[in-house]
C-alpha cells in the first residue's frame, strides 16, 4: 500500500489509511457513525496493519461526515446480536478485544471528536490514549437508557480518566456532557472550535511524530502498565454485566428507542 491510499474495511464502514500519521475512520455518517459488529472486527483488523507498519508513527481516530464521532452500537443491529446470551457474550466479546487491541497498540493514539460521541463510540474514544474535542462535541455514556449495563473493563477505563464520582455521575444520569464539561473532568483533553480541529490534531500529531518514538512508546507502555486494566470482575459483576442483556429492562429500553419514546423502566 502506498503512503496515503485508503484501505475500506467493514465493508467500507470503516477505513484505514497507513502514512506517517496513519488516520482510522469511522465511515457510516448517515447513521452518525454508529458502530457495527463488522466495524468492531475491522478495527481490530485495522490496529494490527498498523502494528505491522513501522513507518506509522501517530494514529488519529475519527468520524466521516462532520456531524459525529460516534452514536454508539448499531441499534438495527440489536435483534441479531443480543438474541440470546451465546450472541450478546460473542457481540460484547469483540468490542472489547477491539478496545484493548486500540489501546495497546505501541502508537499514540488520538480521537478527534466532532459532534456526538455516545456510548461505545465514548469507549472507543477512552480506549485512545487522547481525546481532542471540537468545542460543539457532546458526550455520553447511556446504558441506562437501554435497560443495560456497562462492561468492569469499560467502566474501569472511564473511572481511570473521571474518577469514581464523575464516572457514578455520569453512568447514572446518562446525560449529555457538554465538551467544556467533559474538559473540566478529564473526560477529553483539549477542547477547541469546531472549525480548528483538524488542523489543531494534525499539528499535535506531527509534533508527536517529530520526537523520540522509543521514548513516547516506553512512556505509553510504562503509564498503561501503571493502569492495567486488564483485570476483569469477579463472578458478580460479570454476572451483572451478562444478565442485563436478558432482562425486562433491556426489552423495553430497546422497544422504546425503536418508537422515539421515553422507556417505561418497572
Amino acid at each position: 500500500m502506498s503512503e496515503g491510499d485508503w484501505t475500506d474495511l467493514a465493508g467500507g464502514e470503516l477505513r484505514l489509511r497507513l502514512a506517517r500519521i496513519a488516520t482510522i475512520e469511522l465511515n457510516a455518517p448517515a447513521r452518525r457513525n454508529a458502530m457495527s459488529a463488522a466495524m468492531w472486527r475491522g478495527l481490530r483488523e485495522a490496529v494490527g496493519l498498523i502494528a505491522a507498519d513501522e513507518g506509522v508513527r501517530v494514529v488519529l481516530v475519527r468520524g466521516a461526515g462532520g456531524k459525529a464521532f460516534s452514536a454508539g452500537a448499531h441499534i438495527g443491529e440489536f435483534e441479531e446480536v443480543y438474541a440470546d446470551a451465546d450472541s450478546a457474550r460473542a457481540y460484547n466479546d469483540d468490542v472489547r478485544a477491539a478496545q484493548a487491541k486500540l489501546r495497546g497498540l505501541p502508537r499514540p493514539t488520538v480521537a478527534v471528536i466532532e459532534g456526538a460521541c455516545v456510548g461505545g463510540g465514548c469507549g472507543l474514544a477512552l480506549a485512545c490514549d487522547l481525546r481532542f474535542a471540537a468545542e460543539t462535541a457532546r458526550l455520553a455514556i447511556t446504558p441506562a437508557r437501554l435497560g443495560l449495563a456497562y462492561s468492569y473493563a469499560d467502566t474501569a477505563q472511564l473511572v481511570e480518566k473521571v474518577g469514581p464520582a464523575r464516572a457514578k455521575d455520569i453512568l447514572f444520569s446518562a446525560r449529555l456532557l457538554p465538551a467544556p464539561e467533559a474538559l473540566s473532568i478529564g473526560l477529553v483533553d483539549r477542547v477547541v472550535p469546531a472549525d480548528a480541529l483538524e488542523a489543531e490534531s494534525a499539528a499535535y500529531a506531527e509534533g508527536l511524530a517529530a520526537l523520540s518514538q522509543s521514548s513516547i512508546r516506553a512512556a505509553k507502555a510504562m503509564i498503561n502498565r501503571m493502569s492495567d486494566l486488564s483485570a476483569t470482575g469477579d463472578g458478580e459483576t460479570d454476572a451483572l454485566f451478562a444478565s442485563t442483556f436478558a432482562g425486562p429492562d433491556f426489552q423495553e429500553g430497546y422497544r422504546a428507542f425503536l418508537e422515539k419514546r421515553p422507556p417505561a423502566f418497572r
